[in-house]
């Protein structure tokens, strides 16, 4: 699984960015034993709280894709999120549409490795916790990183999602 395309698009990625952990060590990204396609998986596989998952979810935003890393403990307020952005339409994107902006499948989209820069907000909610983990581009593959490296690395704008 390590040699997943998916997995080295998200590692070479993290590397270009010398993105990094806490303790200041270059984010890796992890293959775990069984795919984790929900936040709760995902947090007891790691022994963390579900919070400090930082979800990719993919939306459609008037034809547009927009991600949204959200806390695991939290739900996109997809009305709130569209006012913000003065979107008429924001709706869960469909499998094809994740995979066609991101390369990647529902369940295992990270926040960077796609083909093309994907406009990106990040819940403010995560930036309490030291350590928060994503997905590494497959249900199998998580990597950790801080909230600020999160925000540098994807470009990504802090946001109330919730």
């Amino acid at each position: 699984m390590q040699a997943h395309p998916n997995v080295i698009a998200v590692q070479d990625a993290l590397d270009a960015a010398g993105a990094r952990t806490a303790d200041e060590a270059p984010s890796q990204v992890i293959i775990l034993d069984e795919a984790v396609h929900t936040a709760a998986a995902a947090a007891e596989a790691l022994c963390i709280e579900v919070g400090q998952i930082a979800n990719s979810l993919i939306f459609d935003a008037d034809g547009a894709p927009l991600l949204v890393l959200t806390s695991g403990a939290h739900r996109v307020d997809t009305a709130k999120v569209a006012a913000g952005l003065g979107v008429a339409k924001l709706r869960r994107a469909t499998p094809e549409f994740v995979r066609e902006h991101t390369g990647q499948a529902i369940g295992g989209v990270a926040p960077l490795g796609h083909p093309q820069p994907v406009r990106t907000l990040i819940d403010n909610d995560l930036a309490r916790f030291r350590d928060i983990w994503a997905a590494g581009g497959v249900p199998q593959a998580v990597f950790p990183i801080t909230y600020a490296e999160l925000v540098r690395v994807t470009a990504g704008t802090p946001a109330d999602v919730a």
